[in-house]
């Protein structure tokens, strides 16, 4: 992917200048991954901070906590941003079609804050294939590889491949979209295949695991943490999981019978640093487990559901690292206009949903929190 500059310090606003080379992933990255454009860092790994920095707390992020007084040194912050359910297929391919043919539409009011990180991420749910054909209803989803553009312009640069339209279309056309995607410079990640990417130093590394309509295969995904762990210093992990339409992350057997808070602290157990979530098509709680974050669905980013407020809604995760260590947590929340087109919410509805989300998240919170029998009650 093309180096980014100029990025802003989420929190801190120190703006500084990055450059962002895609690195040396696995040796199936870099056989099935390999951008023309990419160049090996050869920045020395990160060294410990030099004071203990704050953990991260849902009262840092519910507002998100101001970094400036920490005086965080600008050539140690990396920033990454996660997006919510990006599906270019049905009716977002029908506006594109009726805006001329305008694949950058989609990305046209949020790619200045997407493409303003040293990685942006997103999950793809529709193959992109040559014969796409028009189809403005139905749930075998596909987009055309125009829409590489639209990721191009938003800073997209890797991409997750493990939902449960993905392959609509075959395997053929999953293979067919790994084409279109390493063609516009973009790595992808699957169940089988993690991306590496090295940003100044540091080494992100991303996995994709799908738990819906069909099982999630867990020990496989520990054994695949376990094995990237030492190979990266950040391991983000996205997951497809869950109940449609809830704020709280459950389980909703026969569709998805893995319980996704299971999930993640297996996955936080066998290694992982962040949880990267989506399915629900709505906002969910996030979590603070062992120190690491969980953010169990981001709603909805490129995506057709236009029939109800609250698929309309998602939220840009701005994720903020300091050295390898997460430091700061901000969400950007977003509404889609005309069936394809997120802007973001300003005003009093940018905060109602932001209390949305904070409000699933306590209650979360006290859920899982430990209940004291009588017996050893004081």
């Amino acid at each position: 992917m093309i180096s980014k500059a100029a990025i802003v310090i989420l929190f801190a606003g120190v703006f500084m200048s990055a450059a962002c080379s895609s690195g040396d992933g696995s040796h199936e990255n870099a056989a099935r991954n390999g951008s023309p454009s990419a160049t090996r860092s050869t920045s020395p790994r990160p060294t410990p901070s030099p004071t203990p920095l704050p953990a991260l707390s849902l009262a840092g992020i519910f507002p998100p906590r101001d970094l400036s007084p920490l005086k965080l040194d600008p050539s140690r912050v990396r920033t990454l941003i996660a997006t919510g359910d990006v599906i270019p297929a049905r009716y977002v391919d029908v506006t594109i079609r009726n805006q001329g043919d305008d694949f950058l539409y989609p990305v046209a009011a949020t790619k200045d804050i997407t493409s303003g990180a040293d990685l942006t991420v997103i999950n793809l749910e529709a193959p992109l294939i040559d014969d796409c054909a028009y189809h403005d209803s139905g749930l075998v989803f596909c987009g055309r590889p125009g829409i590489t553009a639209a990721f191009q312009a938003a800073g997209v640069d890797v991409v997750t491949l493990e939902n449960n339209h993905i392959a609509n279309h075959g395997q053929e056309a999953v293979q067919e979209t790994i084409q279109h995607l390493e063609a516009a410079g973009m790595h992808w990640a699957d169940r089988d295949t993690p991306a590496i990417m090295d940003v100044r130093g540091v080494k992100f590394g991303f996995l994709a695991y799908n738990g819906v309509e069909q099982p999630l295969d867990r020990g496989l995904m520990i054994a695949q943490i376990k094995a990237l762990r030492p190979k990266v210093d950040v391991l983000a992990v996205s997951v497809h999981w869950g109940q449609e339409y809830v704020r709280i992350p459950s389980a909703v057997p026969p569709v998805a019978d893995d319980n996704p808070v299971e999930i993640a602290h297996l996955a936080v157990d066998a290694g992982a640093d962040l949880l990267i979530g989506n399915h629900p098509h709505w906002i969910q709680a996030v979590e603070i487990y062992q120190g690491k974050f969980i953010a169990y669905a981001h709603g909805n980013f490129i995506f057709d559901q236009m029939w109800s407020y609250e698929t309309r809604v998602g939220v840009l995760g701005k994720y903020t690292f300091y050295d390898d260590k997460l430091v700061g947590v901000e969400f950007v929340p977003t509404i889609i206009e005309n069936y394809a087109q997120p802007r973001l919410l300003e005003g009093e509805e940018r905060q109602a949903a932001l209390d949305e989300m904070k409000a699933a998240s306590e209650q979360l919170a006290a859920g899982l929190a430990p209940t004291e029998s009588p017996a050893n009650a004081p």
